[in-house]
């Protein structure tokens, strides 16, 4: 059996019946039918042949082997880490978190939801800062995001003040060439130098709002920033510190030094480089400030039963409800990668995490030692993990020979060679990195000695006791029970388990959720992410070393372009807000370049997704918001009336296709022509890219720009809410206007590629690239086609079969939808008081996550099956809805009260059943098994009914204490 057929889950006789059921003789016919004539593939799609499991596999391996595994030394942001193996196992190879969605449900995500509390803790204790959120997406843009954090609480565009940003040259080079991307737009002026009281009171008076300062900073030196806080503060701005988390064990928090915001990387906390990411970012804000945060809060709050429960806090920031008001475009965090680092941190407790950076510390000490024991300078005089040495014009030399020993080090300059240790670095290491740059033999005192006594604190700083005697940490942390409880594997292995078992994740049942593509992450696809070969590079690594990754990339590339009939493409996005906010932001650039910077105006339809209002902002241009008409299609009327209004300064449209009603538009093209007209470009949003490829090409039908999300149609897994990647693919005309290069050498694109950049590592998330890539490789272009084909079947299917019990919203040619399709129960609501949410929770009893709720239209369920779920599945997801709609209609009949029943009761917990006092209108069997054939593998939530509004009003974003569940 080929890939294909096992990827795809209805089989051809259950294809069969399902065109029998839609209608239709074939699978050509039901999508020669759904698509509107003239968007068609001009040709079939041009890919290599489909390759089986081991075939597909074997040249990953060959890839892996192009690359060289050498020891990094290079620092910078990314460091080698030991991934405990229970975590790697049981978390990152466990499809029990890796297929899991956004907890938005949170009663069947109370497993990822405390894992993400347990990140909060470990980012609000280490930082000393109140209130941490779930992560983003790397350090990089959880600085971007401090920034506009801090222009809207201390600067006004409309006054026209506060429009001064100033961050330290010792900050992270990636973080200052995004913070350069994400400011011009905005109008803010970002200042960079070495800050001082001096540089700060030098600015205009009441223009700086913030100020970045990196601790320790990239070259090494761990400042006392106490002076420069509270010079920021004296300037009425916030003060903001990149703090390394590690480091933190060891030296003053952030909090302590008296700053606002700690931002950051968890990348060394068990995560691997993966050549750049995914890596999980960091933000923690003081308590004043917790209101503003971008991004994912996971809160505690009660459950209908009063016992506590978690869910994501403040979700009115969600850009779904805020749009063209949104402060943030960012939608998805790095759930799988924050939970890997929580884990981490859980696994080692407080004293293990010292011990480790006690012994990097040493380490450093040990390799300065050295080198000044032979006569080098060398600095900074307080340091944590990294030593420059000064070699007068032979720095790169001296790291050439480095790599010939093994060792990548970074060249801070033509006199200067850096060298930082991790958790990874041996003692042998050490030595033959100094032998190499010293071009004689070296021998180092003891860098790690006898095993450090946990509580030690005096045995931290070695040769450099002096040296952070003045910044050191003494204030405890990670003292949560959980910190504690975990540290052997058993334990580990059983809470990990524990966590898995609240939720429902893809390994349980379909999650048809509307908009998301939860389609299957096949494990030959994950198979080759933890290999070294790609898991252990820096993104730093010279080029020699990364011929595996450059052709991976390549093909990856050269198929996307292939299946969207774009012209260029750029992978760094590593989510698909970065990718839309990179498309835009090369719309703008190239009406720059076109000597028409007055095109700031972009066009955004009612039923758009949030995050295209959001990133519009985000790019520097003014949304204008395109009706809809009563069919859910883009009303050709009004957005000829609003080019006519905006001809002159249109930038572009941006559209989501198949439209966010779940249809196909039969204007694609009308609208296409119309916009070009006018002198704007069409975004063409790629969340809906499942229903298109093989059949029609967005590059081809009018499209100038489009991001991909490689989460969805490509099958990286969505990971509880990240990673995702969002690759930008444009015609020749924007190819460089796309994300290039955040370092000199930049990526292999650099040449075509001079846009700004967007992410922190020149290919973004490039560590899970070989999922997409096995995937487009053992599908091949007939399997892709028939995927994208079934998916549209599978959508049609369930929307014929449900549509008598709950009218289907929309629909396009003959009746039909495109891969989703839209529930509308609100004559439903308006008949019995049965809401969207009573019928998403009750589906919970059923053993299933529910469908998108209330989105793109309040009140309905928005149903995306995927080509991946096979005839039973989707017909027991039929069944549980048609039961569901028996249930209702007992209420409407008065046989259920309509206070009382079991969808407002929903879910139902087993404590609730096996209590003595059952006072319901049903019996407990209706509640708990309202499908019998579910009895042996029946689901049983963790909690009962959420009260969010209890949970925003009482805000708690940090592990309740072991006696809040007594």
């Amino acid at each position: 059996m080929d890939f294909a057929q096992r990827h795809i889950g209805p089989a051809q006789p259950a294809v069969e019946r399902m065109l029998q059921v839609v209608g239709y003789d074939s699978l050509d016919a039901l999508t020669g039918a759904a698509l509107p004539a003239g968007i068609a593939a001009k040709t079939a799609l041009d890919l290599p042949p489909a390759r089986t499991e081991d075939e597909a596999l074997a040249e990953l391996r060959a890839l892996a082997g192009l690359n060289t595994v050498a020891t990094s030394m290079i620092g910078l942001g990314y460091y080698g880490t030991h991934t405990p193996a229970v975590i790697r196992r049981n978390v990152l190879e466990n499809p029990a978190w890796y297929t899991a969605y956004t907890p938005y449900q949170p009663e069947i995500s109370q497993g990822r939801l405390e894992a993400l509390l347990n990140f909060q803790t470990m980012i609000e204790d280490l930082t000393a800062l109140p209130v941490a959120g779930a992560s983003l997406l790397d350090e990089a843009t959880a600085a971007a995001e401090a920034m506009t954090l801090a222009r809207r609480v201390k600067g006004s565009v409309s006054r026209g003040d506060g429009s001064i940003f100033i961050a330290d040259d010792d900050c992270l080079p990636q973080t200052l060439a995004v913070l350069r991307t994400r400011a011009e737009p905005l109008g803010i002026t970002l200042v960079t130098g070495a800050v001082t009281p001096e540089l700060i009171a030098a600015q205009p008076a009441g223009q700086v709002f913030g100020v970045l300062l990196q601790y320790p900073g990239v070259s090494g030196e761990v400042r006392d920033l106490r002076p420069v806080i509270g010079a920021v503060h004296d300037a009425g701005a916030l003060a903001i510190l990149a703090a390394d988390l590690l480091a933190l064990t060891l030296i003053t928090p952030p909090g302590e030094l008296g700053a606002d915001i700690a931002v950051g990387t968890t990348q060394r906390f068990g995560v691997p480089m993966g050549y750049g990411g995914p890596h999980a970012g960091y933000i923690a804000v003081t308590d004043t400030l917790k209101r503003q945060l971008p991004g994912r809060l996971v809160g505690v709050s009660v459950d209908a039963d009063g016992d506590p429960a978690y869910r994501l806090a403040l979700q009115a920031r969600e850009q779904h409800i805020r749009r063209e008001r949104a402060t943030s475009n960012i939608c998805t965090a790095q759930v799988l990668l924050a939970v890997m680092a929580a884990m981490y941190a859980v696994y080692h407790g407080p004293e293990g995490l010292t011990a480790i950076a006690r012994r990097v510390h040493q380490q450093a000490a040990a390799l300065q030692a050295a080198f000044n024991d032979i006569g080098y300078e060398t600095g900074p005089y307080r340091f944590f993990d990294t030593v420059r040495i000064t070699m007068p014009g032979g720095a790169r030399a001296a790291a050439a020979r480095a790599a010939e020993a093994g060792v990548n080090v970074h060249v801070a300059s033509e006199d200067v060679v850096q060298v930082a240790c991790d958790e990874t670095t041996t003692d042998a290491q050490l030595t033959a990195v100094a032998t190499a740059l010293a071009g004689r033999p070296v021998t180092l005192p003891a860098a790690a000695g006898p095993a450090v006594v946990p509580g030690d604190v005096s045995a931290a700083d070695g040769p450099a006791a002096d040296g952070l005697a003045a910044v050191r940490r003494t204030s405890p942390f990670l003292v949560h029970q959980v910190f504690g409880s975990y540290h052997s594997e058993t334990a580990m292995l059983r809470y990990l388990r524990s966590l898995a078992d609240r939720d429902i994740a893809l390994d349980r049942s379909m999650i048809p959720l509307g908009s998301c593509t939860m389609k299957l992450n096949a494990a030959a696809e994950m198979e080759a992410i933890t290999w070294p070969e790609f898991a252990g590079l820096h993104p730093l690594a010279p080029a020699n070393q990364t011929a595996g990754y450059r052709r991976l990339t390549d093909d990856l590339s050269a198929a996307l372009l292939e299946i969207t009939g774009y012209d260029a493409i750029s992978l760094q996005p590593n989510a698909g807000s970065q990718g839309e906010l990179a498309g835009l932001l090369a719309i703008r650039e190239y009406h720059r370049a076109q000597g028409q910077p007055e095109r700031t105006v972009c066009l955004i339809p009612e039923s758009a997704h949030g995050t295209n209002a959001a990133s519009a902002v985000l790019a520097g241009l003014r949304v204008v918001v395109v009706k809809c008409g009563a069919d859910g299609a883009i009303d050709l009327g009004d957005l000829q009336a609003k080019l006519d209004t905006h001809a002159s300064a249109l930038a572009a449209i941006m559209v989501t296709y198949p439209s966010t009603n779940g249809v196909f538009e039969e204007s694609i093209g009308e609208v296409c022509a119309a916009v070009h007209a006018a002198g704007g470009q069409v975004y063409v949003d790629g969340a809906n890219l499942n229903a298109l490829v093989g059949l029609a090409r967005p590059g081809e039908f009018g499209a100038d720009v489009s991001h991909l999300n490689l989460h969805k149609t490509f099958c990286i897994p969505h990971g509880g809410g990240g990673p995702g990647v969002g690759p930008v693919a444009a015609r020749a005309h924007l190819a460089q206007f796309l994300p290039g290069p955040v370092y000199r050498e930049g990526p292999i694109d650099s040449a075509r590629h001079s846009g700004a950049p967007v992410a922190a590592a020149p290919y973004g998330s490039a560590g899970i690239l070989p999922i997409s890539w096995a995937y487009v490789r053992m599908m091949g272009a007939d399997g892709l086609r028939r995927a994208t084909q079934v998916a549209i079947l599978a959508a049609n299917y369930l929307a014929r079969r449900l549509d008598e019990h709950y009218p289907v919203l929309y629909t396009g040619r003959g009746g039909l939808v495109a891969h989703e399709c839209i529930l509308d129960l609100r004559p439903i609501t308006a008949q019995t008081g049965i809401t969207a949410e009573d019928v998403a929770k009750r589906l919970i009893d059923y053993g299933f996550h529910a469908p998108t709720m209330s989105f793109p239209v309040a009140g309905t369920l928005m149903v995306e099956p995927t080509e991946s779920e096979d005839l039973a599945e989707l017909d027991r997801f039929i069944e549980a809805m048609i039961s569901i709609r028996h249930e209702i209609a007992m209420v409407a009949a008065g046989e259920y009260s309509a206070s009382d029943n079991p969808l407002r009761n929903a879910p139902h917990t087993a404590s609730m059943l096996i209590s003595g006092d059952w006072k319901h209108d049903y019996d407990r069997e209706t509640a708990a098994y309202p499908a019998a054939s579910d009895r042996r593998s029946k689901y049983w939530p963790p909690v009962r009914r959420i009260d969010q509004a209890y949970g925003d009003r009482n805000l708690m974003c940090s592990c309740p204490p072991p006696e809040a569940f007594q």
